[in-house]
């Protein structure tokens, strides 16, 4: 059977089937290999799709299409509401402020004017286009950032731009349309200015009314704890749908509305929140990518001519760059990172979403260059992802605005095992940052220059103040074992369970004592405590590292040291890999092994 006979016997359950199958899994394979993810899932769409013909939504899935997408993409129009904190946004850098309040209206304003002059598209899907262009693409900002490994201040002007303009350049391309709606719609002056202020004001009014309705019930535990994530999907879903049928797309600004009011809320429950929503915006992120992507037709794309390089050029060389350097002008920020930040503005998923659902929407009113939409956004985000994916790194080692070279490690705990273990890193040229929230404890490794938070790593200052990004792994070491349980647990979404550690538990042999696999982190140092690792140190034990090379090898180092802990081991490219209970290396030739062994004096007479 021919592959077009397949396709064409294709039901919509298999077609949902290959949605998520080709979305999670380039996703997947994105992590795995260390790409954007943008870019597997477009290549996986487009193969897909109109070049082998396997799947085509329009034909395989119908009319619901049309309907799924504008309910996935007010998902994440609501997620990308709740991540505008406003505490956050009021302790953030100078830099982030202007490139929100200064650089959103004019990047809106220079994209418009680019796709107006440059790609030649009308003013009013300029207009919408433009607004969604100020979003910087979150979700491509944050892997770029780790790979790169940029200097503290540049990285987190790139991602929180990134976070707070997320919300915001859907908002500005959800009024956009609005304006457009009306004015194609009514049929005098008035009438627009009234469905306008009508469409707006509901939903804004609806936003507010049902964001402030569930911060409330939830509160004052009107709602059980596991019916807050389903009350929350059903709300969301009602007022979009509400809101739109009042006014199309005003569902759009209602439910991002909800997100901003939730986010400021000082829910209890906003973990389960936000683990809700970013566990439902990958999945339907992948799903709305992949369905653009097979939607794609090559001959639409065929209709960009040379306009739409100018386009991109303009965008990737102008218009961001004007739109920084103007809004960072009187800032105390160095030339270097205001170029570098400048030079650095990918676009991912959500614009393309986005971008896609409003450029139908505007063709369907009779906007005939809303067609290009769609197109012009897969060639940005495609050109953009590319160049700055590739270049990022590279461009910050010429400026000298690379942090560390290799992922550091967070230690959680300022003991006096986690400060020679911080310092034996510290020498071995790895990262290392040592929190606690009792000062006394960070005292000594403060006298020797290790770095240090005061605070507790759970709070809301470490969020914003320690740069997780430049740490790959989470030792909890404190003399506390609920709170080391906590922290694993509550940062392992965050660093992946595979890089999060603690130290054993004083009583978790028993049934009565053993805590799920869900929660806590993996045990390491072959299960020692916290008071048998402090105890070894107190008695001159030492955290040391050895080199091991073909000559001497790890069985002959285990001869050398019986009973040292192995704690971790060094590669050849200097990034440290924690060894856990059950996956301690047979052999690791040319590597160094970070361990706590006795006194070198009496290792040797112990040994004669």
């Amino acid at each position: 059977m021919a592959v077009t006979d397949v396709a064409a016997a294709m039901s919509p359950v298999m077609a949902f089937a290959i949605v998520g199958a080709l979305g999670v899994g380039s996703q997947w394979l994105a992590w795995r290999l260390r790409l954007p993810a943008i870019v597997l899932m477009l290549a996986a769409g487009v193969i897909a799709g109109p070049v082998l013909g396997v799947f085509d939504p329009e034909r395989d899935i119908g009319p619901l299409t049309g309907p799924i997408i504008s309910v996935a993409v007010a998902v994440i129009l609501f997620e990308g509401g709740l991540t505008l904190n406003f505490r956050s946004l009021r302790d953030a850098a100078e830099g982030v402020k202007r490139l929100v309040f200064i650089g959103a209206p004019l990047g809106w304003l220079l994209s418009a004017l680019a796709l107006r002059w440059g790609a030649g598209l009308s003013w009013e899907s300029s207009a919408v286009f433009g607004g969604i262009m100020i979003v910087t693409g979150p979700t491509v900002i944050a892997p770029m950032l780790r790979t790169s490994r940029l200097a503290r201040r540049p990285a987190q002007l790139l991602q929180w731009e990134a976070i707070v303009n997320d919300p915001i350049g859907a908002l500005a391309a959800v009024l956009a349309f609005e304006v457009v709606l009306v004015v194609r719609t009514a049929e005098t002056p008035g009438t627009v200015i009234w469905e306008l202020a009508m469409g707006i004001g509901l939903a804004v009014l609806f936003g507010l009314a049902a964001g402030f309705g569930l911060a409330w019930a939830f509160r004052r535990n009107k709602v059980p704890e596991f019916m807050k994530v389903p009350v929350l999907f059903a709300v969301l879903l009602a007022v979009f749908a509400i809101s739109d049928t009042v006014l199309h797309e005003s569902g759009l600004l209602a439910v991002t509305i909800i997100g901003i009011v939730m986010a400021n809320a000082d829910l209890p429950s906003y973990d389960e929140i936000r683990r809700f929503k970013e566990q439902a915006t990958v999945l339907l992120v992948s799903g709305v990518f992949i369905l653009l992507a097979a939607s794609l037709d090559f001959s639409t794309l065929a209709q960009l001519d040379w306009r739409a390089a100018v386009f991109v050029a303009l965008v990737v060389l102008i218009v961001r760059p004007v739109t920084v350097f103007l809004s960072l002008m009187s800032t105390s920020l160095p030339f270097k990172e205001k170029l570098l930040v400048a030079l650095t503005g990918p676009r991912g998923v959500v614009l393309v979403a986005v971008a896609g659902l409003f450029g139908d929407r505007l063709f369907g009113l009779g906007v005939g260059d809303g067609a290009l939409i769609g197109p012009l956004a897969f060639v940005l985000v495609a050109a953009s992802v590319v160049v700055h994916g590739f270049t990022l790194a590279p461009f910050a080692r010429l400026l000298g605005l690379t942090g560390a070279e290799t992922p550091g490690v967070l230690i959680v705990g300022g003991s006096q095992f986690s400060t020679e273990l911080a310092e034996a890193l510290k020498e071995a040229e790895i990262p290392v940052l040592i929190a606690d929230p009792n000062r006394g404890h960070l005292t000594a490794a403060r006298k020797i220059g290790v770095p240090t938070f005061y605070g507790d790593i759970l709070s809301e200052a470490a969020e914003y103040r320690v740069e997780t990004a430049a740490y790959k792994i989470v030792v909890a070491a404190t003399d506390n074992d609920a709170y080391n349980t906590l922290v694993a647990t509550d940062l392992a979404p965050e660093f992946g369970r595979e890089n999060v550690y603690q130290v054993a538990r004083e009583k978790s042999d028993t049934t009565r004592h053993a805590l799920p696999a869900s929660l806590g982190g993996r045990r390491f140092g072959a299960g020692a405590t916290y008071n048998n690792l402090n105890r070894k140190v107190w008695n001159g034990w030492e955290v040391r590292i050895t080199g091991l090379t073909e000559e001497y090898g790890l069985k002959r180092w285990r001869r050398d040291n019986p009973d040292a802990l192995m704690l971790a081991w060094i590669g050849r490219d200097t990034e440290i890999h924690f060894i856990g209970d059950a996956d301690a290396p047979r052999d690791i030739p040319g590597r160094r092994i970070v361990s706590v062994a006795p006194p070198r004096e009496a290792a040797r007479a112990e040994a004669g």
